[in-house]
């Protein structure tokens, strides 16, 4: 058989040396026969084997009698009913190949995702214990990492927060959002308790979610039970920070997790993903352009409530007891907290502020308060007038048996 090497060689003498048949077959050590069928060959030799029978060929007919009737019998099934002896391993393989044209194509629709469009968003529970002071540590569960990634860019923000609680959650997902710079269009989440749930064959979204999707003018989506493919995305994302982001480090605090976090965030977003062809960093500008600009007003997020302060002068929230300045006792303050700090307000200004603590049962006391309400104690007794003194009467055991008509013979 002639080479590859001898038929390149051939054309190339023919054709550009101008060589005609009878030289190169003298040069080249060939029948000139062959330099012919070189030249009328376009691609270059190959070896092909013969094709031989298969002892599938004799009940191939019965086969496609089967598949034509029932095209998804199982090939051990049809193995049965035309008694095949041989390996089930090629019978398998036929079968495979003569199904298609029986059984209607299925094929699967590809997701694509435009840009602004959508960002899934999850909790992700990383098995770790966090201390958080006081000699406490925290579990994942009662520890979740807020986690959010855009359609389009597969822009990938994640923060710990101190609970599932709407108001953690929000703030949180403002956060996230905020760092963003932008709002995704539509946002999709699981039956999570504090956005909403499946009801009825529709999403049913909380107060809480409605005021919050509505000052930022976007919708927000609620998946149905059992469905993990239609936020695969941001599922795939907690495998990556459970596999990628967890191994082998440690962490000192809740402060400590997303500082580390922060960071390996800033690499994995530039790192090129296979799906994409590029790195979310060379999308994400696309991404926000199309997306919706952020509110004038951020919305109103955290832990919020208003009260009369009491004597003791402590606000509780989340468990723990913060103090307040005395001065403003028995009047009416407003309690503020985010994910960092806790803040007191009364007439509009600052009458505690303190770092959020996420122990539990816990008493935080600023020195400042406790001097105040000192001084505030005694500046108080200084004030009062004494209570006044009062003589009492000392009266005579005989009255009091005159009283209760009581002789002498009483006391004998």
């Amino acid at each position: 058989m002639l080479s590859v090497e001898d038929w390149a060689e051939i054309r190339r003498l023919h054709r550009s040396e101008g060589m005609p048949i009878k030289v190169i077959a003298r040069v080249l050590g060939c029948l000139r026969n062959t330099v012919r069928r070189a030249l009328g060959t376009p691609g270059p030799p190959r070896y092909e084997r013969p094709a031989r029978g298969s002892v599938f060929d004799e009940v191939e007919p019965r086969v496609r009698e089967l598949l034509a009737a029932w095209p998804t019998m199982p090939a051990t099934v049809i193995a049965e009913r035309v008694s095949w002896a041989h390996s089930i391993r090629l019978l398998r393989e036929r079968v495979a190949d003569l199904r298609p044209v029986y059984l209607p194509p299925d094929p699967a629709s590809r997701t694509a995702y435009a840009a602004g469009e959508v960002a899934q968003c999850d909790f992700w529970f990383p098995d770790v214990e966090l201390p958080v002071g006081f000699g406490q540590t925290r579990t994942a569960t009662r520890l979740p990492v807020l986690v959010m990634i855009t359609g389009y860019a597969r822009w990938l923000s994640a923060r710990l927060v101190p609970s599932r609680a709407a108001e953690d959650l929000f703030a949180g997902w403002w956060t996230l959002i905020a760092d963003l710079g932008a709002v995704p269009r539509v946002l999709v989440w699981d039956g999570e308790g504090a956005v909403g749930r499946w009801r009825r064959g529709q999403s049913e979204l909380t107060t809480d979610t409605h005021g919050f999707r509505g000052v930022l003018g976007a919708k927000v989506l609620i998946c149905r039970p059992g469905d993990p493919e239609a936020k695969g995305l941001v599922e795939r994302a907690n495998g990556h920070l459970e596999t990628s982001f967890l191994p082998g480090r440690s962490f000192a605090s809740p402060a400590d997790f997303n500082a580390q976090l922060a960071g390996w965030l800033r690499l994995a977003n530039t790192r090129p993903k296979r799906v994409l062809g590029c790195a979310p960093a060379e999308r994400i500008d696309a991404d926000r352009a199309a997306m919706l600009t952020l509110p004038p007003l951020a919305p109103g997020t955290g832990w919020r409530s208003t009260l009369r302060l009491p004597r003791d002068h402590y606000v509780r929230l989340d468990g723990n007891d913060y103090s307040v300045h005395p001065a403003v006792v028995g009047r009416r303050v407003e309690v503020l907290a985010d994910l960092e700090r806790v803040r007191v307000h009364c007439d509009g200004r600052i009458v505690a502020a303190h770092e959020r603590c996420w122990a539990r049962h816990q008493t935080l006391t600023d020195p400042a308060h406790l001097a105040a309400a000192k001084t505030l104690r005694l500046a108080r007794l200084a004030v009062l007038p004494p209570p006044a003194r009062t003589e009492v009467e000392n009266r005579a055991l005989s009255d009091y048996d005159a009283a209760f008509g009581l002789g002498e013979e009483a006391h004998r």
